[in-house]
C-alpha cells in the first residue's frame, strides 16, 4: 500500500563539511515523501510528485512541520537507563558506584525486558529510530533487547558486553564463554529482520589479552558483524590502559593489535587520540561516536573536530546514556555545538543534522538502507514541530534561512519537538 506525507522535507546526500552546502542536502519547503511497503519510493517537491500518486492515495498532511530521516544514535547503553543523572566525580568511580551494581540486575530476563521496552519507547519519543546499543555481560540482556526491538520492527545494532577482568565478579565472563556466547547470539540475531549484532568488548582494561584475541578472531570470522567499544575517553583510563598494555603504542593500538580496527567498528569518545591514531581509524574505516553530553557530564574532555576532519575519520553523534544526560539527539546537538566552539571549531546546524542522520548511517556502513530518503531506503523518519514550545515557535518564525531554522531546532529543541516518529513506514510515536 502506498502512503504519502506532505511537509517541509530535508535529507542529506553528503557531509556539509566536505562539499558545498547545496550539494550536501536535498531541501523542499513544500515537500512530499512517498512510501510503499515500508520503503521510500520518492522524496521531493509536492507539486511535482503529487501527480505520480496512485489514485486514492491518502496524503497525511504535516504542512508547517519538517520531515527528516530518523535520528541514528551510534553509542548508547540501554542497561544504564535507570542511572541517568547519577552523581560521580569521574568515569571510573561512576562505573564502580552506579553502573556495575545496576547492570547486575540484567541476569533477570523480566527486568531486562522491562528496561529494554522503556528504553526503546524513549528513543522513539525523542525521534531516534536506530541505535548502536550496549547490553550487559548477560546473554539474557541481549535476548530481551532484540525481542523488544523486533516487536517494534526497528533497525537496531546491539551486543553482549565482553568483560573478564577488573570488574565485580558478578559481571565477569571468561575469554571462552564471552566468545562462545557472542557467537551464539550473533548467529541467532544478526540479519534477523532488522536486527544487527555487534561484538562488544566493554573497553580494553576490562578484557584480558586472551579475550581481546578471541574477539579479534570473531571480528575476522564474521566481517559482516559490527564491533563496538570505548577508547581514549578519560585520562585516568588511558593511564590505566598503558599500565596494562605497556607494549602498545597507544590505547587505540591495543585494539589494532588484535585486528579490531575495521569497517563496521564504532569507537565511543575518541577524545585523547593522537594523529597516528586518527590516521589508522581513517585507513581502516573505523568510525567515531561523538558523545558530548557524557564527555561534559563526566569531565572527560573536548573532542578535537579539526584533527578528526583533517584525517577524514567517519563521525557520528551519540547520547551514551546513562553517562550522557539526555536521550534527545536535538539536545545532544546543542551540546556538541558547544564542545566544538570550546575547541575552536564552528559546527553549522546542517553538519549537526548530517551527523545525526546520514553521518550515522555511513559510519555504520548502512547508507542506502537508513539515514536519508533515497529510493529503496527503509522509511524511518520523524516529524519535527517548529512550534513545539512558545520560544521555539517565536524563534523559528524569525528564521531567514534553512541554516537558521535548523540551528533554532538544535539549540532550543528536545523531545517535545518530535511530533511523530515512523519506523519502516509505521507510526511508532505521536505527541
Amino acid at each position: 500500500m502506498m502512503q504519502a506525507y506532505r511537509a517541509s522535507l530535508l535529507h542529506f546526500t553528503a557531509d556539509p563539511a566536505l562539499v558545498n552546502d547545496e550539494q550536501a542536502y536535498d531541501w523542499h519547503e513544500d515537500g512530499l515523501l512517498i512510501i510503499k511497503d515500508g520503503k521510500v519510493v520518492a522524496a521531493g517537491n509536492y507539486a511535482q510528485l503529487k501527480a505520480t500518486l496512485a489514485p486514492g492515495t491518502v496524503i497525511t498532511d504535516y504542512s508547517g512541520k519538517l520531515i527528516v530521516p530518523g535520528f541514528i544514535d551510534t553509542h548508547v547503553h540501554y542497561p544504564q537507563t535507570d542511572i541517568i543523572a547519577s552523581p560521580a566525580p569521574g568515569l571510573l568511580p561512576w562505573l564502580e558506584n552506579f553502573t556495575f551494581p545496576t547492570e547486575r540486575k540484567f541476569s533477570d530476563s523480566e527486568h531486562a525486558q522491562n528496561v529494554a521496552s522503556f528504553f526503546l519507547d524513549e528513543l522513539l519519543r525523542c525521534g531516534t529510530t536506530s541505535a548502536m546499543v550496549y547490553c550487559t555481560v548477560h546473554p539474557a540482556s541481549v535476548e530481551a533487547f532484540f525481542s523488544e526491538s523486533e516487536k517494534r520492527n526497528l533497525r537496531m545494532v546491539a551486543g553482549k558486553v565482553m568483560m573478564d577482568r577488573h570488574c565485580p565478579e558478578f559481571l565477569q565472563d571468561t575469554a571462552e564463554t564471552g566468545a562462545r556466547d557472542s557467537e551464539e547470539l550473533l548467529k541467532k540475531w544478526h540479519g534477523r529482520g532488522r536486527q544487527l549484532y555487534a561484538l562488544t568488548p566493554r573497553f580494553a582494561p576490562t578484557s584480558t589479552e586472551a579475550q581481546l584475541q578471541l574477539c579479534g578472531e570473531l571480528a575476522r570470522a564474521y566481517p559482516e558483524v559490527y564491533l563496538q567499544t570505548h577508547v581514549a575517553e578519560n585520562t585516568d583510563e588511558i593511564a590505566w590502559t598503558k599500565s596494562l598494555f605497556p607494549k602498545a603504542r597507544s590505547y587505540l593500538d591495543v585494539y589494532d593489535h588484535y585486528g579490531m580496527l575495521r569497517p563496521r567498528s564504532m569507537y565511543g569518545h575518541c577524545i585523547w587520540l593522537d594523529d597516528r591514531d586518527r590516521e589508522r581509524m581513517a585507513e581502516t574505516g573505523s568510525a567515531v561516536a561523538l558523545c558530548p553530553t557524557s564527555n561534559l557530564f563526566l569531565g572527560s574532555g573536548l573532542f578535537d573536530f579539526a584533527a578528526a576532519d583533517a584525517a577524514q575519520v567517519p563521525l557520528s553523534l551519540a547520547t551514551d546514556v546513562g553517562g550522557g544526560t539526555s536521550f534527545s539527539m536535538l539536545q545532544t546537538m546543542n551540546e556538541v555545538y558547544k564542545v566544538g566552539r570550546m575547541g575552536g571549531t564552528y559546527l553549522p546546524a546542517l553538519r549537526m543534522f548530517y551527523l545525526a542522520t546520514l553521518g550515522g548511517a555511513r559510519s555504520l556502513q548502512l547508507e542506502g538502507t537508513i539515514g536519508n530518503f533515497v529510493a529503496g531506503a527503509e522509511a524511518d523518519f520523524i516529524v519535527l514541530d517548529r512550534e513545539a514550545t512558545p520560544l521555539l515557535a517565536r524563534r523559528c518564525a524569525q528564521a531567514n534561512s534553512l541554516e537558521e531554522l535548523l540551528f533554532a531546532l538544535a539549540l532550543l529543541g528536545d523531545d517535545r519537538t518530535v511530533a511523530a516518529t515512523y519506523s519502516a513506514g509505521v507510526k511508532m510515536h505521536q505527541k
